[in-house]
């Protein structure tokens, strides 16, 4: 993992409601909290350009960088949360965590699919990955950017399971070994024949009978009721 550069901030004072955090974001900054054991929360002001590299590099969110308050540094952090305003898609805050090096963490790691399985390019299959994450416990120097795995050997209906990721002593998987990564499926298109209208006429006792025609006019009981009084 490359040695990301150090965050820099700004302790935030006075009050912290909703107009603070509209003056902070019009000077080019973004509103974010950093906590964790043993400290207390400290309210900062972030540079968004500089955690936006962060969050699109390679390691991404799980990111183990130094956090410098005022100029001088305080601890090792990671990004734990942050929002996106939806419209222009801009970060709106963030939520930082200290980090103690010699400490395991639980964090979740992307899945990275290497070659094009067997059952895709010589049966026709789709590829499906389930899983796009999975948990896992380790030292946050040993965090990986992401997993890869080749799939190039999975057959039409291959599965591959979490206990078929590479595995290694400095990281244990949290996710159920026996869950599903990613399986080779098929998609047939079923084809309905038409049954042949004889064999339907056939089939059913009321097939080739006239049908009823409804009659016009009065019913014949009604006219013969009604003769009595066209007399009179």
């Amino acid at each position: 993992m490359a040695v990301p550069e150090a965050v820099q901030a700004t302790a935030r004072t006075g009050k912290f409601n909703k107009n603070a955090a509209r003056r902070v974001r019009a000077a080019g900054k973004i509103p974010a909290v950093v906590y964790g054991p043993g400290h207390d929360a400290i309210a900062l002001e972030v540079d968004p350009k500089q955690i936006a590299r962060i969050l699109y590099s390679d390691s991404g969110h799980n990111t183990i960088f130094d956090l410098e308050v005022g100029g001088k540094n305080i601890s090792k952090a990671m990004i734990v949360d942050w929002q996106y305003e939806p419209i222009r898609d801009s970060l709106i805050h963030i939520d930082l965590k200290r980090i103690a090096m010699d400490k395991l963490l639980n964090v979740s790691v992307p899945v990275k699919l290497l070659g094009i399985p067997v059952g895709v390019k010589n049966f026709g299959g789709v590829l499906d990955l389930v899983l796009r994450e999975v948990e896992i416990e380790c030292l946050p120097g040993d965090i990986p950017g992401h997993i890869d795995v080749d799939v190039s050997e999975l057959g039409l209906h291959g599965v591959l399971r979490v206990s078929d990721l590479p595995h290694s002593e400095k990281i244990t998987y949290l996710t159920d070994e026996d869950a599903t990564v990613a399986h080779v499926t098929s998609i047939r298109e079923e084809v309905v024949a038409t049954p042949d209208a004889a064999a339907v006429a056939a089939a059913t006792p009321e097939a080739g009978k006239e049908p009823e025609v409804a009659k016009k006019g009065k019913p014949e009981d009604a006219t013969k009721a009604a003769a009595p009084a066209a007399k009179k």
